[in-house]
């Protein structure tokens, strides 16, 4: 099981992340958060997947969209990261994918069912991680970052939007 993430496998600004996951195989979690997350937004309705909790933020399918993008992000930088790959990877202006894509005009059906696609796509890709890929270090926006901790972002990302979620729209 790889181990918690040290504070220098990862930029200052992921450390919000980080710290939110909870002690245990990182595997497992993600795992469970697919079945938490998938189970508590499932009973929510298109009028409420719309909603915005004010007239400047993101509706509930943006949400969930940029919850998947940033995911997809974060596996990506993790697949080139584990592989050994030393190319320096960019950064991403998450406003601005939000903006790029139609999360509004599909079902949020679909927005739950990429969701969990994503989410199925990184747990195969961190299975299958030797212990040593997982140490592996690549430059991330100029920040030296650990496959492991990158697998530590994207459990806390989402464990963080989820929080909004439930203090903001499902109230």
């Amino acid at each position: 099981m790889p181990a918690r993430p040290a504070h220098d496998e990862y930029s200052s600004y992921f450390a919000q992340y980080v710290e939110l996951v909870p002690e245990g195989d990182i595997r497992e979690l993600l795992a469970r958060q697919l079945d938490d997350t998938s189970a508590r937004l499932s009973a929510v309705s298109e009028t409420q997947a719309d909603y915005r909790y004010a007239p400047d933020k993101w509706s509930l399918k943006e949400l969930l969209g940029h919850m998947t993008d940033t995911e997809r992000v974060m596996s990506y930088r993790s697949l080139r990261v584990a592989r050994g790959d030393k190319t320096s990877l960019p950064g991403f202006d998450q406003d601005e994918f939000v903006r790029g894509a139609s999360f509004q005009s599909a079902p949020w059906s679909d927005r739950l069912e990429e969701y969990a696609a994503v989410r199925r796509s990184t747990l195969l890709l961190l299975r299958g991680l030797s212990e040593e890929a997982w140490l592996r270090r690549g430059l991330v926006k100029d920040s030296e970052m650990s496959a492991r901790a990158l697998a530590y972002i994207i459990a806390g990302h989402e464990r963080h939007h989820l929080n909004v979620i439930v203090e903001k729209y499902l109230t």
